[in-house]
């Protein structure tokens, strides 16, 4: 009696795997999804059509004013002309190597952190939130090895924007996880100050704490004194940030189950060594879209500072719209300005994507 021999399985239908049957399952698997499907792209082809028509093709590029713009358009030149007002604000011009070489030596140290494999890099970090802000504050403000002074009401655009996210973004982390683990210590006195001191920051618009910085804060100083409005800008921001990144913490450490913390009890370990090295690599670990999310939320926010006389970015760029040579442009100026945050921003959440994969030590499925 001859064997029965099972005959391999043959290949799917082609129209039913792939592009091609991804297609047919979700866009064309009835009549009428069908026909929505081929009106919404037509609608979709032809806006982004429109949009590369107007900012591509038809766009002036190169000039020195606003005649240059005689298409139809987008008219770009306003950008090339404007810059260094994007870039550096009104930095004076023979001192713009300043700047120039802070940005220089901010994406070197961005870079070599960012990579995996790069030598030592722990003393880099140290270097970088410890000696790397008091030699760029040297560098930018002046004073200092013979260097001109360049007071911060001169500085704006980019500069300013990434000068308060560095600060708000290093200070308010740790400033962070210290008030989580204060709002969950078994001191009533320090719990208390913790939770008195979020729910008030948390309690009130950014606008709200910029106002107070730049207006109520000199007036608990000695008479006398006068403290930099982008140094109120920054301690403004600082408290404020450093209150919604406790109650993350706070969420990361309620996260991590009751028996990690008695594990590390049962080992006979110390407070301080028991966050240290088993309970805040955890809770920041798990917490890291919501870390992420308030930065990028603090990047955003620092456009608020144009509201007590300071020009970032987006100050700039309203402020290049009220220029009588330019009217009329304020669609490219716009652009421009949500272009370089949209940058930043996405940056920061694909490199957050990552750190989630690379520390993921849970099971995928």
């Amino acid at each position: 009696m001859k064997k029965h021999q099972f005959q391999p399985d043959l290949p799917p239908p082609p129209n039913t795997v792939g592009v091609i049957g991804w297609l047919r399952s979700n866009l064309f698997n009835s009549p009428l999804n069908s026909v929505v499907t081929v009106v919404l792209a037509y609608l979709a082809i032809a806006g982004i059509w429109t949009i590369f028509d107007w900012a591509i093709l038809k766009a002036d590029w190169v000039g020195e004013t606003r005649d240059a713009c005689s298409r139809e358009g987008a008219c770009w030149v306003i950008i090339t002309v404007r810059f260094e007002q994007f870039m550096f604000g009104f930095y004076p011009a023979e001192e713009l190597w300043r700047p120039k070489l802070f940005y220089a030596m901010l994406a070197i140290f961005v870079a070599l952190l960012a990579y995996e494999k790069t030598p030592k890099r722990a003393w880099i970090w140290t270097f970088f939130i410890t000696i790397f802000p008091f030699l760029a504050a040297g560098l930018l403000y002046g004073g200092v090895m013979g260097l001109e002074v360049v007071d911060t009401h001169l500085w704006g655009g980019l500069l300013v924007t990434l000068v308060i996210a560095i600060v708000g973004i290093v200070v308010s982390l740790p400033i962070g996880v210290a008030l989580a683990l204060g709002r969950r210590s078994d001191m009533p006195i320090i719990r208390s100050l913790s939770t008195v001191y979020i729910e008030i920051w948390r309690g009130v618009p950014l606008i709200t704490v910029l106002f107070m910085a730049s207006v109520m804060l000199p007036l608990f100083l000695s008479e006398g004194s006068d403290t930099d409005k982008l140094v109120r800008a920054l301690i403004g921001v600082v408290m404020f940030s450093s209150a919604y990144m406790a109650e993350v913490i706070r969420g990361g450490l309620q996260a991590i189950s009751k028996g990690q913390y008695e594990a590390a009890d049962a080992l006979g370990l110390t407070y301080w060594k028991k966050m240290g090295l088993i309970i805040l690599p955890q809770a920041l670990k798990i917490t890291i879209p919501s870390i992420v999310n308030t930065f990028i939320g603090l990047f955003k926010d620092t456009s608020l500072v144009l509201i007590i006389g300071m020009f970032d970015v987006l100050g700039i760029g309203q402020a290049a719209n009220t220029d009588p040579e330019w009217l009329g442009f304020s669609t490219e100026s716009y652009i421009f300005v949500a272009l370089v945050f949209w940058v930043f921003c996405f940056s920061m959440s694909r490199y957050s994507i990552y750190l989630e994969n690379k520390l993921h030590t849970g099971h995928k499925r």
